[in-house]
């Protein structure tokens, strides 16, 4: 069984490119290109260097030692929010922005949902002195105001999403209706991998470096690559596919993805697309889709802007169909449970994406020797109004 794209951008069934005649000029060339810019020396001497100096890479793989105490089982959390700009985010616009500048494009438009995409689009943007336009839903840039902030002070125009739910999808909508509207100067920088191929092939390899990093430095501390586990949250799911990556194919790594059920899976306020998906097509890919029995998408909910998604991006589509990965999902009270518990046992404040991830130990249970790496794929510093909300902090 292959879980990579094939040179369709198929995973199984899912992927392909489903888009509008005006887009197929600008993603044709992505599509010709990519792979062959990707793989050049200079391009990849330039994305370590930056990943390196700029990025602050390797991230460290740490042990959480209380946290395995409390749950029986070997615990090491991979610290993405140890990276500028405070989560994964930026593994993906380094790689993209590299590529938009190799294909001669002068702006930058990209769509985020937790800010922290966004956060790093503008802040690539600003290295590079490319103009910078982020879509952002009208709800989402109300919660996470600190990253809509950083946006602006970063140069970037934040323009609100103000149709649907006025959340990630809806902030998707927008960028693609920008990017038909401006075909020849502008690069459309998808911060998940979702999307018409090549964006979810692309997004993953450019996130690859997290699970490569994990197989170098678990065999420093464990004397073996291959963990027992590796756990992620997901929405459209760019830090688990990263995660993921160099452990697909190695049979004995169990791959674990934790979605949002908001407040509840079957309670009509829920992110959980592999409970209550169906197959469809959105923005551009063929995927497990939330949609009602006519096909209208369903909007999606969960507490945490990132996971806030109907969709999965086709990889983990195809990894949940053939059962190659383990989906739980956990809802708002189960991820802010585990978020405190992080901060309290290890004294790291994690987004409330990643307290999705931390939330599978009310699920599932491990044994003592079971080594378990987690994604910490960003840190709270953007959620912490909806910490101090949701536990009376103030």
């Amino acid at each position: 069984m292959n879980y990579n794209a094939d040179e369709k951008g198929y995973y199984g069934e899912f992927g392909g490119a489903f888009i509008p005649e005006m887009l197929y000029p600008n993603v044709e060339e992505l599509r010709a290109n990519y792979l062959k810019i990707m793989y050049e020396d200079s391009f990849q001497e330039e994305f370590n260097q930056l990943l390196k100096d700029y990025v602050g890479r390797p991230s460290p793989l740490y042990f959480a030692k209380r946290l395995s105490e409390k749950h029986g089982c070997k615990i090491y959390l991979k610290r993405e929010d140890l990276n500028h700009t405070g989560a994964h985010k930026i593994n993906n616009t380094i790689g993209q922005i590299l590529m938009a500048q190799k294909l001669g494009k002068t702006r930058i438009i990209a769509e985020t949902g937790a800010g922290q995409h966004g956060v790093a689009t503008a802040t690539v943007c600003a290295l590079m002195g490319l103009e910078c336009i982020v879509y952002m839903g009208e709800i989402d840039i109300a919660r996470q105001a600190p990253n809509v902030a950083r946006m602006k002070m970063l140069g970037a125009e934040v323009r609100p999403a103000k149709s649907g739910s006025r959340t990630l999808k809806d902030a998707t909508n927008e960028a693609i209706r920008d990017w038909i509207n401006n075909p020849v100067d502008t690069h459309y920088i998808i911060g998940s991998a979702i999307g018409p191929h090549p964006y979810p092939d692309m997004v993953t390899r450019f996130q690859s470096v997290i699970s490569e990093e994990i197989k170098w430095q678990l065999k420093e501390k464990e004397g073996r690559e291959n963990p027992d586990y590796v756990v992620a949250c997901i929405g459209g799911g760019s830090n688990a596919a990263g995660t993921y990556y160099h452990f697909l194919h190695e049979p004995e790594v169990g791959i674990i993805a934790v979605e949002a059920a908001g407040k509840g899976v079957n309670s009509g306020e829920s992110a959980a697309t592999s409970a209550l998906g169906k197959v469809g097509i959105i923005h551009g890919c063929k995927t497990m889709l939330m949609q009602t029995p006519d096909g209208q998408i369903t909007e999606p909910y969960s507490i945490s802007a990132g996971l806030d998604y109907p969709g999965v991006g086709p990889m983990h589509s195809h990894l949940y169909k053939t059962g190659r990965a383990e989906f739980y999902s956990a809802t708002d009270d189960e991820a802010m449970a585990a978020g405190l518990e992080l901060t309290q046992l290890e004294g790291i404040i994690p987004a409330i994406e990643t307290g999705h991830a931390f939330a599978i130990f009310a699920h599932k249970k491990f044994k003592k020797d079971d080594v378990v790496v987690i994604s910490l794929s960003g840190r709270g510093d953007k959620d912490l109004n909806t910490y101090i909300d949701y536990f009376k902090l103030a």
